[in-house]
C-alpha cells in the first residue's frame, strides 16, 4: 500500500476509534428520543477525512487494484505480519468471514464476532456491523449505519448512510432482525429488534408505514424518522391515489404495510441454516 506521507495519522484517529467500537456514529441510550442517541462529531470527522483529496493506491495480491481518498484506506482484514507480536486486528477478526469474490470495506468499520459478508458487497465508513449478523451478496451497508447482532441483511439489501444525502440519524436496524432481498432503508429510518421486511419493501425516514393489525398509520419526519415496530412483518403494497386524473387512470402509490406481527410460523420462514454462518 502506497500512502503519502501528507496523510497524517493523528486525522485518522477516529477510523481506528470506529473500528474498536469505543465510538459509534449512534448508540443505544434508553433516556434518547426513540432510544438511540446521535453522535454528530463522528460524522463531522469523517466528513472532514473526504476533504483530504490526497490520493493512494493499493494493490492486493498483484491482481486487484484500487484508488481513493488517502485518509480513507480500505479495512485491515489480515494481520500485518505472521508472527503474534505484529498483528494489529482485534481478537474478533479470528471469527469474520469474508468471503472471496469483491467485497469493499472501508477503514472505520466495526465488525462483531462471527460477522459473515457474501460477495460482491460494499461497506461504507463508520458502519457498524453486530455479531452473528449475515450480510448477503450485492448488499451496500451506507457511511455509519447501525446494524446490530443477529441480522440477516439479505442479497440486494441497501442499507442508507449518513452522508449521501446527509441526514441527522443514521439507517438503524436493531438486533435480530430481518431485512429480505432488494429492500432499501433509508433517511434514518428505524427497524426495531426482530422486525421482519419482506423482499423488495422500501422504506424512507419521511415515508408512511400502514399497521393493519393495529389500525394505525405510522408516519415519519425529518425530525423524528419512520420506524418499524418490533417483531412486525411488512410487506410492500399499494394504495389508491385520489383525484379525478389518478381515480380516471387507476393509479396508485406503493407503500408498505405490516400485516402481522412475528409468530413461531415467521421465524421458521426466516430462520438461517446454522452452517451458513
Amino acid at each position: 500500500m502506497t500512502v503519502p506521507a501528507t496523510s497524517a495519522v493523528p486525522r485518522r484517529a477516529i477510523l481506528a476509534a470506529l473500528e474498536s467500537g469505543r465510538r459509534r456514529a449512534a448508540w443505544p441510550d434508553p433516556r434518547a428520543a426513540g432510544g438511540w442517541r446521535v453522535d454528530p462529531e463522528v460524522r463531522a470527522e469523517i466528513l472532514a477525512l473526504f476533504r483530504d483529496r490526497t490520493p493512494a493506491s493499493w494493490e492486493i495480491g498483484g491482481l486487484l487494484g484500487f484508488r481513493d481518498r488517502a485518509s480513507l484506506p480500505l479495512k485491515e482484514l489480515v494481520g500485518s505480519g505472521a508472527g503474534a507480536a505484529e498483528r494489529t486486528l482485534p481478537a474478533e477478526a479470528d471469527t469474520w468471514r469474508i468471503v472471496p469474490g469483491g467485497t469493499s470495506i472501508r477503514s472505520g468499520v466495526y465488525l462483531g464476532r462471527d460477522v459473515t459478508i457474501l460477495p460482491p458487497s460494499f461497506v461504507n465508513v463508520g458502519a457498524w456491523i453486530g455479531e452473528r449478523t449475515m450480510v448477503d451478496s450485492h448488499v451496500l451497508v451506507g457511511s455509519c449505519a447501525q446494524v446490530g447482532a443477529g441480522v440477516h441483511l439479505s442479497a440486494g439489501a441497501q442499507i442508507g448512510g449518513v452522508l449521501e444525502p446527509e441526514n441527522a440519524r443514521p439507517v438503524i436496524v436493531e438486533d435480530d432482525a430481518f431485512i429480505g432481498a432488494q429492500c432499501g432503508l433509508f433517511d434514518g429510518v428505524l427497524v426495531r429488534r426482530r422486525a421482519v421486511l419482506a423482499a423488495g419493501v422500501i422504506l424512507t425516514g419521511t415515508g408512511r408505514l400502514y399497521d393493519v393489525v393495529r389500525g394505525e398509520v405510522r408516519q415519519g419526519s425529518a425530525d423524528a424518522p419512520l420506524e418499524v415496530p418490533e417483531e412486525a412483518v411488512v410487506i410492500p403494497g399499494s394504495r389508491r391515489l385520489l383525484g379525478e386524473f389518478a381515480e380516471a387512470h387507476g393509479l396508485a402509490a406503493t407503500t408498505a404495510l405490516i400485516v402481522k406481527y412475528r409468530d413461531a410460523r415467521t421465524d421458521a420462514r426466516v430462520a438461517l441454516e446454522q452452517a451458513l454462518r
